[in-house]
């Protein structure tokens, strides 16, 4: 072996080995799929994606989509301090066995159960629709 095998052997070894970022993949239809390599064209379709995304990193033009996160942690305190769980699962026993009771007090715990899931929705669809424009 050469000095200078030994010396490129010697600096290989005494570097880290580099560590490479998982894969990331992407899911497309048929007809997405055929629009990027339209607009590829001769270029092979991960280096134009790569060139795109960079160009846009670039001129500034990425948008986070980040949720709101006050707003998220607003909604999961809903659903926490809620007991909706709680009381969907023992409505559901009552109407598996047949005894539900149509009474007033029923009447108002599904109405304030349902009161409950939409205020959650609403708030998680708040702060996600939030995250787009930040």
């Amino acid at each position: 072996m050469s000095i200078s095998e030994r010396n490129f052997n010697a600096v290989a070894a005494a570097q880290p080995p580099r560590k490479r970022e998982a894969p990331f993949s992407l899911r497309l239809s048929f007809d997405e799929k055929a629009a990027l390599r339209d607009l590829a064209g001769d270029m092979p379709l991960g280096g134009y994606i790569k060139a795109v995304l960079k160009e846009a990193v670039d001129q500034g033009k990425m948008v986070s989509l980040k949720p709101d996160s006050q707003a998220v942690g607003r909604a999961l305190g809903q659903l926490g301090k809620s007991r909706l769980s709680q009381n969907l699962n023992q409505l559901a026993k009552s109407v598996n066995m047949g005894a539900l009771p149509v009474t007033p007090e029923t009447e108002s715990e599904i109405k304030d159960a349902c009161r409950a899931v939409q205020d959650m929705r609403d708030a998680l669809m708040a702060a996600l629709s939030d995250g787009g424009s930040r």
